[in-house]
């Protein structure tokens, strides 16, 4: 045994022989000239002590009577419904876990990938396993949301994601709404945005959480300027926002005569073949019920409680 060790650096060597090694404690205390009393003690400290930490990484168990019921109900092409009351913390994790596997399949058979923001995409990019993708382009497909102190923000995300891929990547650099409707129409033509908008147009698929009028509310900019935002439109129908833009409980999108979404067109979003949300909170449920009414997703991942919360509001509403 090495001389002038620490107590902590003996324990990570016992911990690293134990459980990378695969070492019998017999074996260990030999090594160390300590009685196996002393080894599985330090073992136990070195597990209070934080030097290891155990993981369970037990099989997610989806609901798939549940499932065939919503796509009857909602026509939607793919939905995962896991096992879970739309409560814990556990379960959101389990939401975020096994949306981020299903989308990284998705991205391994893409070229152009969009991202919209927030800490639910946040959360799902952490979960990425880092590997090189070639020919691989992540994009912003609407404007910024104003969120530069957030790790969340609309910029920050294309790039955390492409880090993960070591990919390539692509900014909007614009405000998510202007209301100048002269500057709106203009901003396109901007060689900044051009190249941008050109390869948002082309997106494989794309991957969000679902908003409500509260996340135009937490940005102060948007909410005070919400009437210019929405010119026209009755915020108590809003009964959810996807892609900057709000709709209603039937899925119709509440747009003004003229929209102030910086960005690729409503109708190029739509014609995305994948449009991947994931959910996991019981406060979205009437969100989640409009955008399933509307068929504005291709993909769905939420747990028990929240899916019975929606077929209950689809009976209401």
């Amino acid at each position: 045994m090495e001389k002038n060790l620490t107590h902590e650096e003996l324990l990570v060597l016992i911990a690293q022989d134990y459980y990378y090694g695969n070492l019998p404690i017999s074996d260990i205390a030999r090594k160390y000239n300590l009685s196996r009393y002393l080894i599985t003690k330090a073992l136990d400290e070195a597990l209070k002590a934080g030097i290891v930490s155990i993981q369970i990484n037990a099989p997610v168990a989806r609901n798939f009577q549940l499932e065939t019921e919503f796509k009857k109900a909602f026509d939607i092409p793919h939905v995962a419904i896991l096992r879970g009351d739309g409560n814990s913390d556990t379960n959101a994790g389990n939401i975020v876990a096994y949306a981020a596997e299903r989308i990284e399949q998705l991205i391994i058979e893409s070229h152009v990938v969009g991202l919209a923001w927030g800490s639910t995409v946040h959360s799902i990019i952490d979960h990425f396993k880092s590997e090189l993708q070639e020919d691989l382009t992540f994009t912003q497909f609407v404007g910024e949301n104003m969120k530069y102190n957030s790790r969340a923000g609309s910029t920050r995300m294309v790039e955390h994601a492409a880090s993960r891929f070591e990919a390539d990547y692509v900014t909007l650099p614009a405000p998510l709404y202007v209301t100048n409707q002269t500057v709106h129409d203009l901003l396109p033509q901007e060689p900044a945005l051009q190249r941008t908008m050109a390869i948002a147009s082309r997106m494989d698929m794309l991957f969000c959480g679902i908003g409500t009028i509260a996340s135009i509310d937490s940005i102060a900019v948007w909410k005070k300027a919400k009437a210019q935002i929405f010119p026209g439109v009755d915020t108590s129908q809003i009964a959810g926002m996807l892609f900057g833009r709000p709709y209603d409980i039937q899925g119709n999108f509440l747009i003004p005569e003229k929209d102030t979404v910086v960005g690729i067109s409503l109708d190029e979003v739509l014609a995305t073949p994948r449009r991947f949300a994931v959910i996991k909170s019981k406060f979205k449920t009437y969100a989640a019920l409009g955008a399933l009414r509307g068929k504005l997703l291709t993909d769905l991942v939420i747990d028990e409680g929240i899916a019975q919360r929606i077929l209950t509001a689809a009976k209401e509403v």
